[in-house]
């Protein structure tokens, strides 16, 4: 049932993100640093979408919670979202991040990359089914609830799945692609998801305006005072000194603050699932 109405939003919403392509590869996307590490899950296929999973060391029954991770545009192939997702599954969450980019993300560090055109490859209409597929087969494993954080790209879903009431709790840190005030308007609306937005003070996708504006819908303040405020809960940190891409692709991985921003998005971001899942 989620399913179709999830699929009817994302068709309503292609010809507004076709409308506001960006140029994403001079002001959103640059792509920071490398961590290191190697990845501790693996690779498998969920109704057949290519799936990292990352395991609670220990675990010995199927979970009955999880936590799926929306990479940005660089999708699985960039090393720091299997290390990101990894880390949530040391915290206890059995963590699964699909391959929502049907196996194109874009590649990193290569210059004269068409953005346009690898947009509209990516428009909600196509990377909305592998999501719903892989959430679908969780749900016949025994998953019986779900937090979801998404980054940048990612983001966006965040907030289809949150307006859907497809997850129990929702996180994005430095999303891209939301239509604001719409997107926070119609969770207002129709949303019984918690929400919490980690933005960036130097970010010129979501920028500080546009923080704030979500801020207002969702608290009911200012030009919005006539709603009423969001119910479910919402958490905006801004973290200060960092740009676009900070929690999980520092733009410096060997500055103190680019790091503590990173781990601090981290941290925030468990301890609200904790509280809401």
């Amino acid at each position: 049932m989620f399913s179709k109405s999830l699929l009817a939003l994302a068709a309503l919403a292609t010809a507004a993100f076709g409308a506001q392509l960006t140029d994403f590869q001079t002001e959103m996307h640059n792509v920071g640093q490398a961590l290191d590490g190697e990845p501790a899950g693996f690779m498998t296929k969920i109704e057949g979408v290519d799936t990292y999973v990352t395991l609670p060391k220990g675990l010995r029954a199927k979970p009955r919670e999880a936590v799926v991770f929306l990479t940005d545009i660089f999708g699985l192939a960039l090393v720091n979202s299997k290390l990101l997702a990894d880390q949530f599954a040391a915290k206890g969450f059995a963590t699964f991040a699909p391959d929502y980019l049907n196996g194109d993300p874009v590649p990193v560090n290569q210059t004269g990359f068409n953005m346009t055109a690898w947009s509209l490859r990516h428009t909600e209409v196509q990377t909305t089914p592998p999501l719903l597929s892989v959430i679908d087969g969780l749900s016949k494993f025994g998953v019986k609830k779900l937090a979801a954080t998404g980054y940048c790209f990612g983001g966006l879903y965040i907030l289809r799945l949150a307006q859907n009431n497809t997850i129990a709790v929702g996180a994005t840190a430095h999303p891209s692609a939301l239509s604001v005030p719409d997107d926070f308007l119609k969770l207002s609306d129709i949303g019984k998801t918690p929400l919490q937005i980690h933005s960036a003070e130097l970010d010129t996708a979501f920028t500080q305006a546009l923080a704030a504006t979500a801020d207002s819908v969702l608290n009911a303040t200012g030009t919005f005072s006539d709603l009423t405020p969001y119910a479910p809960g919402y958490n905006r940190i801004n973290h200060l000194g960092v740009g676009h891409g900070f929690a999980v692709r520092p733009a410096n991985a060997s500055d103190p603050v680019q790091i503590a921003a990173m781990q601090a998005a981290f941290s925030e971001t468990v301890d609200w699932f904790s509280k809401h899942l």
